[in-house]
C-alpha cells in the first residue's frame, strides 16, 4: 500500500515502516505560530498549544516517564488532555486512554490490568454532565508497580464495552499516521479554511483520530462545545462563519434532527456520524431540517476509519477508504491487517492470517467493493429451531413512529425489546408497537417482552448498551 498523492504524511508502506521519533513535532503540532487550531471556550492557537505541550512533558519527566514508559490518563476533555497526551507521545512513550467518566473502582481494575508507570489525573473535580469540555490541571503520579511499554505501540484503548467486557486495544504511531492519510485523501472530510465541531469524546477512535489528531494534521480549527445539549451544539455552530462540520454519534444526529428552533446555519456543511447503524429515517430527517447531508463512517478502536459515505448518497453502503482490503467471508466482514491489535491476545476468531475478524455482519459489492454494515454477527439467534436476525426486529422497531431508539436482546431462549419512548401515553404507544409488530413481523420474530424507558443506557462513547444485565438495571 504506498502511500500517495497530495496527503502531506510519508510515502511510503506504513506495514514496513515506523514513524518518525518527531511525528508529533511534524504532523501535529507544526504550523504558523498564531494559527488557531483548538477552542475550549478560548481560542488556541499554535504557539499556546506547543508551549501547554512542554509544560506536560516537563511534568510527566518530573514524575520519571521516558522513552518507551507507559502513561495512563485520566481526564476529561480538555485543553489539558490534548496537551497530556501530545506530551507522552512526544516523549515516546505510550499513552493508555481511560475514560474520565469511569469509577475510581474501575480505574483500580484497569490500573491492575494495564500497570502504567504513570498516572495522569486532574487537581479539578470531575467534569459535569452534559458538559463538552472540564478546566482540567493534569496531575502525573508514578505508580509503584507501573511497567515499561511491552510493545511499540504509541496508544493503548479499551473498547467501548458496549456488548461485554472492554478489549485491549493497541495501535502504533503508524497505525495513526496511515489513518490520517486516510482522511487527507477524502475529498469531503474538512480541510484547511473549515472548521470542525466536535462532539465525540477525544478519548475514544473517532474523536481521537477524526476529530483531534486530523483536525491538527489538516490545520482545521477544532471547537469542543462547551455544553452537549442541543441547544449548546446549535450555539457552537452558530458563533462562527467558516464552513463547518459537526462529527458525532448517531444520538448527537438525533438531538439536532429533533431540535425545535434551530437557527439559520449556512455555515454548516454536513454532519458526519458513526459508532453505531444509523437508524432508518434519521438521515432524511437530518437533510429535511438542516439542507445538508448527514454521512456516515464505519469504523472499529482496532483500525479506525474503514469506510465512509460522507454525501449519504451511498446509503446503506459505504466506500473503503484508501488502501483498506475487506471481504465478506461467511457473511462476516474481514480486514487485511498486519499484526493482532489486541497485546497478548492469542484468540483466532479475533485476527488470524493476518486478517481481523471484525464480528460485525456485512456484505461486499463484488463489482464496487463496496460494503454494507448489517450489524454485531452474533445478532443471529433460533427461535423454536427458525433464525431470526435480531438487526432486523431492532431496525424494524427503531422504524416505528411511536420509537426513538430499540435494542433488541435474546434471554433465556426468547427476544426482549429495549424501547425509549415519550413517557406520557406508555400503554397506548405499547399497544400501536404491537399492532405494528403483528403487520411487518412473523410471529416467532417478534419480542416476547416491550420494555419502555424514557431513554436506553449508552456507553461512554455514546453507543446503546446491549448488555442485558444494564438494561434490566436501567428498567427497574
Amino acid at each position: 500500500m504506498a502511500l500517495t498523492g497530495s496527503s502531506s504524511l510519508p510515502a511510503q508502506p506504513y506495514e514496513a515502516a515506523e514513524a518518525p521519533h518527531d511525528w508529533v513535532d511534524r504532523y501535529l503540532l507544526a504550523g504558523p505560530a498564531d494559527q488557531e487550531c483548538l477552542r475550549f471556550g478560548a481560542p488556541v492557537d499554535r504557539a499556546a498549544l506547543r508551549a501547554l505541550v512542554a509544560e506536560q512533558a516537563a511534568r510527566l519527566t518530573a514524575a520519571g516517564l521516558r522513552r518507551g514508559g507507559t502513561a495512563a490518563l485520566r481526564l476529561a476533555p480538555s485543553l489539558g488532555y490534548v496537551a497530556a497526551l501530545l506530551a507522552c507521545w512526544q516523549l515516546g512513550a505510550q499513552a493508555v486512554l481511560l475514560d474520565h467518566r469511569l469509577t475510581d473502582h474501575e480505574v483500580a481494575l484497569a490500573v491492575e490490568r494495564l500497570a502504567p508507570e504513570v498516572l495522569v489525573e486532574s487537581a479539578h473535580g470531575p467534569a459535569a454532565a452534559l458538559r463538552g469540555f472540564a478546566d482540567t490541571d493534569p496531575v502525573p503520579v508514578a505508580l509503584p508497580n507501573g511497567r515499561p511499554a511491552a510493545t511499540g505501540h504509541a496508544l493503548v484503548q479499551l473498547s467501548s464495552g458496549s456488548t461485554g467486557p472492554a478489549k485491549v486495544i493497541a495501535r502504533t504511531a503508524a497505525d495513526l499516521l496511515r489513518e490520517l492519510d486516510c482522511y487527507a485523501r477524502l475529498e469531503a472530510f474538512p480541510k484547511a479554511g473549515g472548521r470542525v465541531v466536535l462532539l465525540s469524546s477525544v478519548v475514544h477512535v473517532l474523536g481521537l483520530v477524526g476529530g483531534l489528531l486530523n483536525s491538527l494534521h489538516a490545520r482545521v480549527p477544532l471547537t469542543v462545545p462547551a455544553r452537549t445539549t442541543t441547544a449548546g451544539i446549535l450555539a457552537a455552530i452558530a458563533a462562527d462563519d467558516r464552513p463547518t462540520t459537526v462529527i458525532g454519534v448517531p444520538f448527537h444526529a438525533e438531538l439536532l434532527a429533533g431540535a425545535t428552533n434551530a437557527p439559520p446555519l449556512p455555515q454548516l456543511r454536513r454532519m458526519i456520524v458513526a459508532g453505531e447503524l444509523v437508524r432508518p429515517g434519521l438521515p432524511a430527517a437530518f437533510t429535511d431540517r438542516y439542507g445538508v447531508p448527514l454521512g456516515t463512517m464505519y469504523g472499529m478502536t482496532e483500525l479506525g476509519v474503514i469506510a465512509t459515505d460522507l454525501d449519504g448518497a451511498l446509503h446503506p453502503e459505504a466506500a473503503p477508504v484508501h488502501g483498506m482490503d475487506v471481504r465478506e467471508d461467511g457473511g462476516e466482514l474481514h480486514i487485511a491487517m498486519a499484526a493482532s491489535p489486541y497485546p497478548g491476545l492469542t484468540d483466532p476468531t479475533r485476527w488470524s492470517d493476518g486478517r481481523l475478524h471484525t464480528r460485525d455482519a456485512g456484505r461486499v459489492d463484488p463489482a464496487t467493493g463496496r460494503i454494507t454494515v448489517l450489524g454485531r454477527r452474533d445478532s443471529q439467534v433460533s427461535i423454536g429451531g427458525l433464525k431470526v436476525d435480531l438487526n432486523e426486529v431492532e431496525h424494524t422497531l427503531a422504524a416505528l413512529p411511536e420509537v426513538r431508539e430499540a435494542v433488541v436482546v435474546f434471554v433465556d431462549g426468547a427476544i426482549e425489546a429495549y424501547l425509549a419512548t415519550e413517557t406520557d401515553g406508555v400503554a397506548d404507544r405499547a399497544d400501536a408497537v404491537r399492532d405494528a409488530l403483528a403487520r411487518e413481523l412473523a410471529a416467532f420474530k417478534r419480542p416476547r417482552q416491550l420494555t419502555f424507558l424514557p431513554a436506553l443506557p449508552r456507553t461512554a462513547t455514546g453507543k446503546l448498551v446491549r448488555d442485558t444485565a444494564a438494561l434490566r438495571a436501567a428498567a427497574l
